[in-house]
């Protein structure tokens, strides 16, 4: 009955869209700039398929790479990136300084050989700066052609756990030394590095294989390589999310095939129960399909997500023309669709982004992810918000922010913060057009000049639990406290708090600040409209039909943005 209810909805939206176009229904409008919301990208390293272009072989040439990673960076953090999957194993190789595995060769063109610079650590670091979370990805069970380097290695020194199948090597799946090996690696790269995720592809038996045992039996050898993976991963760091990128169709649907290609019974991929049983944070299905074979396989993954973060792949690089020459259309309304039912996107891949390919980053930066976005909070690891920061200051010399650290409540390592601006007081941080920095590493902040503006900071653990905000107080609303939570509205529409079983109220009253009554609304529904009321700050009350009033609270009318 779910199921039936999922593809009901799917085929609403989309006959809304098809339909509408350039119109955006009530609800699309009020979370049009999510404050929550996945936005990642696959960093593909596999022959600088992305990046890099330049081999790493001298200090200049060094120098060189890095900057072109950077370059990418910007890029990203201006398409509203928040979270780059880098791949770091890549096909029985990696591109940091291993006791596992050699070097790849993507980076200084020698398979084997140093580039001079421990990759893994700069771009964690160069994205950590830009307030991205960095992801390792890992390729777990293809090793590459059967004579290379990453290949032989592994058969040298464990010539039962990689099979054979053509011109490939794998690892086998039915192997314990498989789990072993990939845990081991996991562990190595979490002791390490400061990464906020791993993140396994291809954790899966290869489509060619004839499977030779039962599908149960088969499933549960993969579910056993995940569970030693998450095993070592969260004993060391528990704030380290762990996700997939399983196939993008799970398994057939009652009213929708699957076409033989999906996750479950394709190719032994249970990562609906990996969600259910707390082995994944997020998942990244491969959904590079439109139409009816993508949105009801998607609702599908997000109605078994057991609270835990969809972000579907979207397969940008149909739109080149050397591919199936999609339009952008595709890509944006699929956007579109994810984002009303509270799933996050990712971009695959990287190149197809940046080069702007039928506009989709144009679309990005300047309409869809226009604001930024802080990452859903893994509450089922860690629930428990920091104290926020304290004693506030705004040097107006030098346009410098700071506070004084706020204290955790976590085993997480730091925090981070988050820093708002606006030209209201307090300074809504529920409203994501006021975020002008995400997870700043310091606690000093130096800020494009601005007059007239209010700012407020939180602390952020590891977990992405946030904190309430320390406000800078200025202009005549500065009697609101600091705390005070705000009611959302987007310019147009405020949303009424539900009524519950308790109160009976007809009307809502909209008063200033200071008390006076500007207007009533009826108490109807989820929203009610304010779109004639000038900017600034109201309290909303509610009247019942022997005049008691009670307060619902405060809202703030706000429809022009700082950029």
């Amino acid at each position: 009955m779910k199921r039936f209810l999922w593809i009901l909805m799917w085929s609403f939206s989309t006959l809304f869209i098809y339909a509408q176009p350039n119109k955006i229904s009530l609800q699309n409008s009020l979370s049009s700039s999510p404050k929550y919301e996945i936005r990642a990208v696959w960093l593909t390293t596999i022959g600088g398929l992305d990046w890099p272009h330049t081999y790493a072989r001298t200090t200049y040439t060094v120098e060189r790479q890095k900057q072109e990673l950077r370059t990418l960076l910007d890029q990203y953090q201006g398409a509203g990136i928040n979270t780059v999957l880098l791949q770091t194993r890549v096909r029985g190789t990696v591109i940091y300084p291993s006791a596992y595995e050699p070097w790849d060769g993507c980076l200084s063109g020698i398979p084997g050989k140093s580039p001079g610079y421990d990759a893994l650590a700069f771009i964690i670091d160069e994205c950590h700066q830009r307030g991205m979370e960095l992801h390792a990805w890992i390729v777990t069970i293809p090793v590459g052609k059967w004579r290379s380097l990453g290949c032989k290695s592994l058969q040298r020194k464990y010539p039962k756990m990689i099979k054979k199948d053509k011109d490939d090597g794998y690892m086998n799946p039915e192997s314990s030394q498989t789990a072993t090996y990939l845990a081991n690696l996991c562990e190595e790269i979490t002791r390490n590095y400061d990464i906020d995720g791993i993140h396994l592809d291809y954790i899966r038996y290869p489509e060619t294989w004839r499977i030779q045992i039962n599908r149960a039996t088969a499933r549960q050898y993969i579910t056993n390589i995940v569970q030693a993976i998450h095993d070592r991963v969260k004993r060391l760091k528990p704030w380290v999310k762990m996700s997939c990128s399983p196939i993008g169709k799970y398994n057939d649907l009652p009213r929708c095939w699957s076409h033989g290609w999906n996750a479950y019974s394709k190719v032994c991929q249970d990562a609906q129960t990996w969600l259910k049983e707390g082995l994944m944070d997020q998942l990244y299905p491969m959904m590079y399909f439109k139409g009816d074979q993508f949105y009801p396989f998607a609702l599908n993954w997000k109605e078994e997500s057991h609270g835990r973060m969809i972000v579907p792949g979207l397969g940008i690089y149909f739109m080149s023309p050397t591919e199936r020459n999609w339009p952008l259309q595709v890509i944006s309304q699929e956007m579109q669709v994810l984002r009303q039912y509270g799933m996050g996107h990712a971009y695959f891949r990287g190149k197809f982004l940046t080069d702007n390919v039928k506009g989709i980053y144009d679309f990005t930066s300047n309409d869809f992810c226009r604001y930024p976005a802080l990452i859903p909070a893994m509450t089922w690891q860690h629930a428990t918000p920091p104290l926020p920061p304290t004693q506030l200051k705004w040097d107006e010399k030098t346009s410098t922010l700071s506070w004084a650290g706020a204290k955790d409540r976590s085993n997480a390592p730091y925090l981070v913060y988050n820093i708002y601006a606006s030209r209201q007081v307090p300074v809504d941080i529920h409203d994501a057009r006021n975020l002008i920095a995400t997870r700043v590493q310091n606690t000093t902040q130096q800020l494009p000049k601005a007059t007239a503006l209010a700012y407020a900071v939180t602390a952020m653990d590891r977990y992405g639990n946030e904190s309430d905000a320390i406000q800078s107080h200025k202009g005549n609303d500065a009697n609101v406290r600091a705390t005070t939570r705000l009611l959302y509205c987007d310019g147009k529409h405020v949303e009424l708090p539900a009524k519950g079983q308790t109160l009976d109220a007809t009307f809502v009253l909209i008063e200033s600040l200071q008390g006076t009554m500007i207007t009533t609304r009826i108490y109807q529904g989820k929203y009610a409209d304010i779109s004639t009321l000038p900017e600034g700050m109201y309290t909303l009350r509610s009247l019942d039909r022997y005049n008691h009033t009670h307060r619902l609270g405060i809202f703030m009318v706000k429809r022009n943005s700082l950029r």
